[in-house]
């Protein structure tokens, strides 16, 4: 995990307007220009050195998302309020891998472990007792938004010789943990909005301080995930083989370096995210200075959640959404979110991972395909309206 270097922290310099913005797309990627304006926005700051733009980038709020920033100024809003927030892979062994049976078996990830309450849950086994900034809030769940927790399995293999160095082979079984900070990073950054706004940090070293706590947190956050799914599906706990955050802040090469949905790319290996219904890939990271030593963290989406709201509910009924184009079971109880997340909500994943290849940032190593997909907790049947109908008055299947 990156740290901060809070030790040696860079000297602000003064003057807006002589940053560099490079996007690293190709003509047939979608790319919003609001995105790519937020980027010259971003650039336009004191301080800013460069900003480097992935394949995934779209509009954020008050700064892009799939971006990473480097400045002598530290921006706490260019992290967000998700500090922490990142994917990790778990390798997992199970006997047998039925997606409709293993899907009834998944934990409610949207009820807190208690350290009181429930210090007996096998679970903890996984992090032990130091919970940073003493942050019991939210611990063992997933949250919202464009978190999940899966099971997939590994399908194809690129490069056998990285993926065996990783303990990883065709047909292997994984758990995908996105998760972030739970409150925790939300908390961070309204105590400095309220007070500085938009504007930089005017402590740095009492900001990183509060950040690394909150990077700890979301690690140790998905490993208690990850235990607590692994011992409702019977198998045995293990350490992560991957597990990159990808909205924080590092000291690096005496600026700040921001990353706002974008992965800690120089050497690392990262899982860039597709959709419930798509591939993921895991990737070997290369980028350099041109690309502040970051990739894409996933597919990006290309449609506002409103929209995917919208269009989804004009072309898709609950059951069709619940079983993906893969085969695979999505466990989602907020119909809402099920839209909202819709797999043509987001960019062709093949599309990313290509930029990436050409603009050398990455190599594929290997790709994943989702068995169960977990967003949110099942409602109980008898309070749930039938899953075989849409919760709104059907319309034309066109485009809208």
């Amino acid at each position: 995990m990156p740290q901060s270097g809070q030790e040696c922290l860079p000297e602000p310099a003064p003057g807006p307007g002589s940053a560099t913005v490079t996007v690293f797309a190709s003509a047939g990627s979608w790319i919003e220009s609001d995105a790519v304006r937020q980027c010259h926005q971003v650039a336009a700051l004191d301080g800013m050195v460069h900003v480097a733009a992935m394949p995934d980038l779209h509009p954020g709020k008050g700064a892009p998302i799939g971006a990473a920033m480097a400045s002598t100024v530290l921006y706490p809003h260019l992290v967000g309020s998700d500090i922490g927030c990142g994917i990790a892979v778990f390798p997992i062994d199970l006997k047998r891998a039925v997606p409709e049976q293993l899907a009834r078996r998944f934990p409610d990830l949207d009820r807190a472990l208690d350290p009181g309450r429930d210090a007996d849950d096998p679970a903890w086994t996984a992090v032990g007792s130091d919970i940073p900034a003493a942050h019991h809030e939210g611990l063992g769940t997933v949250g919202r938004g464009n978190h999940f927790v899966e099971l997939a399995r590994i399908r194809d293999v690129t490069d056998p010789g990285h993926a065996a160095r990783l303990g990883l082979a065709a047909g292997d079984l994984v758990l995908v943990v996105h998760s972030g900070s739970r409150g925790l990073g939300e908390r961070i950054l309204r105590a400095h909005t309220e007070r500085h706004g938009a504007g930089p940090a005017a402590d740095p070293a009492g900001y990183l301080a509060r950040h690394d706590a909150a990077v700890r947190w979301g690690a140790l956050n998905r490993r208690l995930i990850a235990a607590r799914v692994a011992h409702a599906l019977g198998a045995r706990v293990t350490d992560p083989v991957v597990d990159q955050c990808h909205n924080l802040v590092e000291v690096r090469d005496g600026t700040y370096l921001h990353r706002k949905g974008a992965a800690p790319g120089d050497g690392r290996d990262v899982l860039v995210a597709g959709t419930r219904g798509t591939c993921s890939y895991l990737v070997a990271g290369h980028a350099g200075a041109d690309a502040n030593w970051s990739v894409a963290h996933g597919a990006g989406r290309k449609m506002s959640r409103a929209d995917a709201l919208r269009r989804g509910r004009a072309k898709h009924t609950v059951a069709e959404l619940r079983r993906t184009p893969v085969g695979s079971i999505v466990v989602c109880g907020d119909r809402q979110l099920l839209f909202e997340e819709a797999p043509t909500a987001y960019k062709r994943i093949e599309q990313v991972i290509g930029d990436l290849t050409a603009h050398g940032l990455a190599t594929p190593v290997a790709t994943t395909v989702p068995l169960v997909t977990y967003k949110t907790a099942d409602q109980p049947r008898d309070s749930a309206r039938p899953t075989g109908r849409p919760d709104h008055p059907r319309r034309a299947r066109g485009r809208s």
